[in-house]
């Protein structure tokens, strides 16, 4: 409280793991802390997404569907790559599942805070919980907040900051002609690189990057499509669970 005796705009901070709730003020901080970034390192990325799916003669409807339904960066680019006629379901399906299968991990991640919340609340969060969401999130439960509605607030303003930008990269057409000339295919790289740098918690954390690392740069050689985020994640992931463990 406040002493004005109004209650504080920011969640509680609570030590890390403990019993958090979900409620408006998670929702609110989620969504302030998380504007800034969704427009200036996913806006130009759904601009890209927009202006490739127009070129790739996907129409107008379709691209606004797959961007509010969908609502995965990566896996789109990946559906849109195999986008033609006749339109191959099975292979854009594997694709999606080979790409959006961290989802899987990311989820396992976020247990230990939000398992005890109920379904309806936990379930509509995970459907906006996209890579620079779930980062953030980890770091504010280690950080102690208490609030999971953190989740869903940041996740809506990425969700809102997707499709808008995304139909406005579809209106642009070809006038931007080719993205990467803008620089816009290295923003998602860059962004990434300094949230990891954030989640950094000392030495013991360079065998299970270094795993990852190793296991994705081998299995984009080895293997088609995008498998290689699978397995990197899945290969560092078990590597950081034996060092817990022992």
């Amino acid at each position: 409280m406040s002493s004005s005796g109004q209650e504080s705009a920011e969640p509680k901070r609570r030590p890390a793991r403990e019993r958090i709730g979900f409620g408006l003020a998670g929702m609110r901080y989620g969504a302030r802390e998380m504007a800034v970034l969704a427009v200036t390192a996913v806006g130009p990325f759904a601009v890209a997404f927009g202006v490739a799916a127009q070129q790739g003669g996907m129409d107008a409807l379709g691209a606004a569907l797959m961007t509010g339904l969908v609502f995965a960066g990566a896996s789109q680019f990946a559906a849109l790559g195999l986008w033609q006629e006749p339109l191959p379901v099975f292979s854009i399906l594997l694709a999606t599942v080979a790409v959006n299968s961290r989802f899987l991990l990311m989820g396992a991640a976020l247990r230990p805070w939000i398992a005890h919340l109920p379904g309806w609340k936990v379930y509509p969060s995970l459907f906006f919980l996209v890579d620079p969401v779930w980062a953030k999130s980890l770091k504010e439960f280690d950080d102690g907040m208490d609030d999971a509605g953190f989740i869903i607030g940041a996740g809506l303003v990425f969700w809102v900051v997707w499709t808008v930008f995304t139909m406005a990269g579809y209106a642009l057409g070809g006038g931007i002609g080719d993205p990467a000339r803008w620089g816009i295919d290295v923003l998602m790289p860059a962004f990434f690189a300094i949230i990891l740098t954030g989640m950094w918690r000392g030495p013991g954390d360079a065998l299970p990057w270094g795993v990852a690392a190793a296991t994705a740069l081998i299995a984009a050689q080895l293997l088609p499509g995008m498998w290689f985020v699978v397995l990197g994640g899945i290969a560092g992931g078990l590597t950081g669970a034996l060092r817990d463990e022992r």
